[in-house]
């Protein structure tokens, strides 16, 4: 099925989310404030979220494997979470000082994640990976920051770099040459990051060895969410915790979306322990939210006793008492056993997707850990960001209107995720849909 006739169809199907978009049209760029939720011809509308389900402004429908791009691990408005919020508000929206929920919340993260031995709040993973670079710049009196060819860490200057760029543009596999992913970011940023291949343990110790002395932290999706969920090779993760810690670089592991994998996030499942670690998404119980912490000698730069703090770290709504009393009320919620449930849910869907693919006999894979999954439309050995460019661009972006017209939410990329709202019903409802969304392309 083209392109144009599955636009056509969602545009018949929602001529409420066309309006209010030409309204938005002339109050936003774009008629939005987020661009990864923007996608042509209009987005739709959402206006009410129950547990796995999404309705729109047209009163359509929808199951829900976006959850606000894996935020809502719970589904949305959970009892326990919206309990949680309401009594909150009633007794104040925000304060200009701490609350007794985020002294709560802080210690059920440090409790769950070793590594963490401080931890401070901020309002998102944007503020979370800033606040953490910052950091280690300040302990170790270093400038540069190395990161990963194809990994995501938020929207400030320092991480917008080879996010998604074109290979063309990037130098070699084993030495990725740094790109600006965003307009606005300066030339200097540039100068000041070090690019590494993910899942090439070699070429990333000898760019390291030889930029070591210059680089303040190196920061790692352990899951490199954003280029596919690519799984580190066994070992890749030890080497780096390695020549890091020779080397005196901060190791920050941004689990902003790994974090969902396990209690303890991608460090408790692949068994290597960070300096620092930063958080946000599911944190929250769906409000804005992010956090940051690790050992305790480098968090210390941010303490204000005394005149001592080195780190300034203002911000009007971090730990906000709502955000952390909605935040207490789902980690609460994730429990061995609602991991071992979205690890179930997450298997099933995966294996129930390879089945479709396989009778298909399209070029196609699944990849993913825990309740996190995502399609790609290559049959390439999957090893990096480079290797997971589909062969035909058009392909996701075809899939993810297909689902949605026949009332499945996925990304435009092909990333979903379960939910504990879910059952295995609406994973078996999402492979039926899927099935029949491959088979019009055969």
């Amino acid at each position: 099925m083209t392109l144009e006739t599955l636009v056509n169809d969602y545009k018949a199907k929602t001529s409420r989310s066309r309006q209010m978009y030409e309204e938005a049209l002339r109050v936003m760029p774009g008629g939005n404030s987020r661009t990864t939720t923007f996608f042509d011809p209009y987005p739709f509308f959402i206006t009410r979220g129950a547990g796995a389900r999404i309705w729109d402004a047209d009163g359509a429908e929808r199951l829900d494997f976006n959850g606000n791009y894996t935020s809502l691990i719970l589904g949305h408005a959970h009892p326990s979470v919206v309990e949680a919020v309401a009594e909150q508000a009633t007794r104040g929206m925000s304060f200009p000082g701490p609350s007794e929920h985020e002294v709560r919340l802080a210690g059920l993260l440090t409790t769950r994640i070793p590594s963490m031995e401080v931890v401070r709040f901020a309002n998102s993973g944007t503020e979370a990976t800033m606040n953490a670079v910052r950091a280690a710049r300040a302990f170790t009196g270093r400038s540069k920051l190395a990161k990963f060819e194809g990994a995501y860490h938020g929207t400030h200057d320092w991480v917008l770099v080879s996010v998604s760029p074109d290979p063309a543009k990037s130098g070699s596999r084993k030495r990725p040459k740094p790109v600006a992913s965003s307009g606005g970011v300066p030339d200097t940023v540039l100068k000041h990051t070090v690019v590494l291949p993910w899942n090439d343990a070699e070429a990333c110790v000898k760019i390291l060895e030889k930029q070591g002395r210059d680089i303040a932290a190196l920061i790692v999706d352990p899951l490199m969410a954003n280029a596919g969920l690519l799984e580190p090779q066994p070992g890749f993760l030890e080497r780096l915790r390695e020549v890091t810690e020779r080397l005196g670089i901060v190791l920050i592991f941004d689990e902003v979306i790994s974090f969902r994998v396990a209690p303890g996030g991608a460090q408790q499942r692949f068994g290597v322990r960070p300096d620092l670690t930063t958080l946000g998404k599911i944190i929250g119980g769906g409000l804005a939210v992010g956090a940051f912490g690790g050992r305790a000698e480098v968090m210390n730069y941010y303490d204000p006793r005394g005149g001592k703090g080195r780190i300034s770290h203002g911000g009007t709504f971090n730990a906000n008492p709502v955000t952390m009393a909605g935040g207490v009320a789902t980690m609460q919620e994730l429990t061995p056993e609602a991991y071992a449930r979205l690890d179930a849910l997450g298997d099933r869907l995966r294996a129930g997707v390879k089945r479709v693919l396989s009778k298909s006999k399209q070029a196609a894979q699944v990849t993913g850990l825990g309740s996190l999954f995502w399609i790609h439309w290559t049959k390439k050995r999957l090893t990096d960001y480079r290797s997971r460019v589909p062969a035909d661009a058009e392909r996701p972006l075809r899939t993810f209107m297909g689902l949605l017209n026949d009332g499945v939410l996925l990304t435009q990329r092909g990333l979903g995720c379960c939910s504990l709202a879910m059952t295995d019903a609406d994973v078996d409802r999402f492979l039926e849909v899927f099935g029949r969304v491959v088979e019009k392309e055969a």
